[in-house]
């Protein structure tokens, strides 16, 4: 089966003096702001394309682990992952870092980080980002 997921967005103006909103289809959350400044100078009120992608990037690793444990005979009783997207205007999205805690009874750090590296590596949005930079902190709790 394949599934479509859509996000919309819409803007008025120019690049750096415009602004806009973009709506996640599927969250009936409504809209957020987006504009050139919070994307160029950072925000902590409004999202950027950055983010957007930090938030896929972030959730697609942790259900690329999740399951890649699971398999291994050690699933996570939590997985908590943070990932930042780095924007630097006039080049475009340079890397993303992801930060992972992760509690895993009876995981060695071996196998923790071999399989973090794995998922970091095999996951969709990881393969999509394939042209930037994608690094990996892992702590095994």
């Amino acid at each position: 089966m394949t599934v479509t997921s859509e996000a919309t967005s819409h803007w008025k103006g120019s690049l750096t003096e415009g602004s806009g909103t973009v709506a996640l289809n599927s969250s009936g959350l409504g809209t957020f702001d987006i504009n050139w400044k919070a994307r160029s100078e950072g925000s902590t009120s409004v999202t950027t394309p950055e983010e957007l992608i930090a938030a896929a990037h972030a959730s697609c690793f942790s259900m690329a682990f999740s399951h890649a444990l699971a398999e291994n005979g050690t699933p996570p009783q939590s997985v908590d992952t943070t990932a930042s997207v780095t924007f630097k205007p006039g080049t475009g999205i340079t890397g993303s870092h992801l930060n992972v805690n992760a509690v895993i009874p009876g995981l060695s750090q071996e196998d923790f980080e071999r399989i973090a590296a794995d998922a970091k590596t095999n996951c969709p949005v990881s393969q999509a980002l394939a042209g930037i930079e994608i690094t990996l902190e892992a702590t095994l709790a």
